[in-house]
């Protein structure tokens, strides 16, 4: 009995190794999209880390339930709200016409599914990814900074004083018995404590665009907290996508190699009694040992996606995840121009940048203003005493040893350097010149990262929809090489084509999958959008 014999009633076990032999290459994870300029001060943004790489594994045949063979998807349609199993059938029926698919089969609300879903995965991230508690201190530091601004001008007190001895001194002005030595036999008690200030009344705009400046910086750095919070959801969605992707490789395998299993001990029984075809039997143990290999490269992905989603959203311990199959996000493309704008009013880099030219033209006019002086209320009082000197009554005398005086009074406070102040305005405008050429630069750079992110979304797919399509016409060539077999008009050899591009099409089908989630999760990096990418 021929090794071809065995896979009559199995095509699927044949088309495990059709795959695993032809070495069919990993979906290639889309690096992440580089950062725009920062704004005036700002550290260059943060190019975030892929925390996980797809998986090189063979293709699936029947993949945790999800059968886009079966009943391909397409992407703007997906199932709403449906779950399936991760062992949905388990080859192709025999009987069945040509062309006739299977309808997958729901098993339970994705709202009724316990676990880490992508949307709890993303929260907890927020929450507790150590980048995004850096920014939070920097908007705090942030904050504090214009409650200072608020009140410094009108906290410009002074108090000064003094407590120790003096000598005694009596007399007035005319007559004294005493000399002015500064330590006698006679020595009492003597202080002084006074108070100086100025409160700002009119500062030809210093004050105001001062206050202006520091709001402004306030939105930088709320903005570069969102900058951290848009860079790292796309991380997650690549980890999350990927341990889906590993999970259904992994359930894949796990289900060929007890198949295999069962057939290579008969197999090799019927090889020493001369029934089988020795090399048959040799490539399939070649094929199992490669699958062997294959599986345990699929459960380190796994676990490297994993321990990055661990880290990334701060859980300890075990990080149960749904048992959902990696079907594509529900929302569909739309044209180029909607995300182009959103990018300009969404994306935190271009906010960053806007807020900081905001902070320049204030430091502008700041430095402007000073060409002016400033008026303000003056204000003073002070109070010394030394009982053992004589308090001398005559007005025409100053006396600053006995006296208790206060006032108040329009001060004017100008400060003459005009030619190191224009040299001042001049750096504070080429700053502001500066931060403007960095604004169009960001827009610009901006703009071909959401129509490169947009070009691969849609790249991936088209991609989704052809391969699906193949898949269909795939498995229709493999029904009916398997009925010809059945009823004797094909031979055993002539399902070896069919069955292997069955399983290349299927492992596209999840290529693209993955491909055009994380390109839409690209594209809502790309224009700071967040509702692209739900699910």
């Amino acid at each position: 009995m021929s090794l071809l014999a065995c896979f009559k009633r199995c095509p699927w076990l044949l088309a495990i190794g059709c795959a695993l032999c032809s070495g069919v290459a990993a979906a290639q994870a889309p690096s992440v999209l580089p950062a725009p300029p920062p704004g005036p001060g700002l550290a260059p943004p943060r190019t975030p880390t892929p925390v996980f790489t797809p998986v090189p594994a063979p293709d699936p045949i029947k993949l945790r339930g999800l059968d886009p063979i079966d009943a391909p998807t397409p992407v703007s349609t997906p199932p709403a709200d449906v779950t399936y199993a991760r062992t949905h059938g388990d080859a192709a029926p025999t009987g069945a016409a040509a062309g006739e698919l299977e309808p997958l089969r729901p098993l339970a609300s994705a709202g009724t599914l316990a676990g880490y879903t992508l949307e709890r995965c993303i929260a907890l991230t927020l929450r507790n990814y150590p980048r995004i508690h850096e920014a939070r201190a920097r908007l705090t530091y942030r904050q504090q900074q214009q409650v200072q601004s608020w009140y410094q001008p009108y906290s410009e007190f002074n108090v000064s004083g003094g407590f120790g001895l003096a000598p005694q001194v009596r007399g007035t002005v005319l007559y004294s018995p005493d000399t002015d030595a500064a330590i006698t036999s006679h020595m009492g008690l003597g202080w002084n404590i006074g108070l100086d200030g100025v409160v700002p009344l009119y500062t030809f705009g210093k004050i105001t665009n001062l206050w202006d400046a520091s709001s402004a910086q306030v939105k930088v750095a709320e903005q570069d907290v969102e900058k951290e919070k848009n860079n790292i959801k796309q991380d997650v969605r690549r980890a999350y996508y990927g341990v889906q992707l590993a999970r259904d490789a992994i359930a894949l395998m796990n289900e060929a190699e007890s198949r295999i299993d069962k057939y290579l001990a008969s197999l090799e029984k019927k090889v020493k009694a001369g029934d089988a075809d020795e090399v048959a039997f040799y490539k399939l143990k070649m094929n199992r040992a490669d699958l062997t290999a294959r599986h345990s490269e699929a459960r380190q992905k796994e676990a490297i996606a994993l321990a990055g989603l661990k880290f990334l959203t701060g859980v300890q311990g075990e990080l149960p995840l749904p048992e959902l199959p990696l079907t594509p996000v529900r929302r569909a493309l739309g044209p180029l121009a909607t995300y182009l704008s959103a990018a300009r009013l969404h994306r935190p880099e271009i906010n960053m940048a806007r807020a900081g030219l905001t902070a320049r033209q204030a430091q502008v006019r700041m430095e402007q203003a000073k060409y002016f002086p400033d008026i303000g209320l003056g204000v003073t009082a002070r109070w010394a005493k030394a009982p053992g000197i004589t308090d001398q009554q005559n007005p025409f005398v100053r006396d600053g040893i006995n006296v208790l005086y206060y006032g108040a009074a329009l001060v004017l406070r100008y400060k003459l350097d005009f030619l190191p102040n224009a040299a001042r305005v001049a750096q504070a405008q080429a700053q502001l010149e500066e931060l403007r050429a960095t604004e169009r630069y960001a827009l610009g750079g901006v703009a071909v990262e959401v129509e490169t992110a947009y070009r691969e979304a849609e790249d991936a797919q088209r991609r989704l929809d052809a391969y699906a399509e193949a898949a269909s016409y795939a498995k229709k060539w493999l029904i009916l090489v398997q009925q010809g077999i059945d009823v004797g008009t094909n031979d055993e050899e002539d399902i070896v084509d069919p069955a292997k591009e069955w399983a290349l099409k299927r492992f596209a089908v999840m290529s693209a999958t993955f491909d055009y989630n994380v390109a839409v999760g690209k594209l809502a990096q790309a224009t700071g959008w967040e509702a692209i990418a739900s699910r």
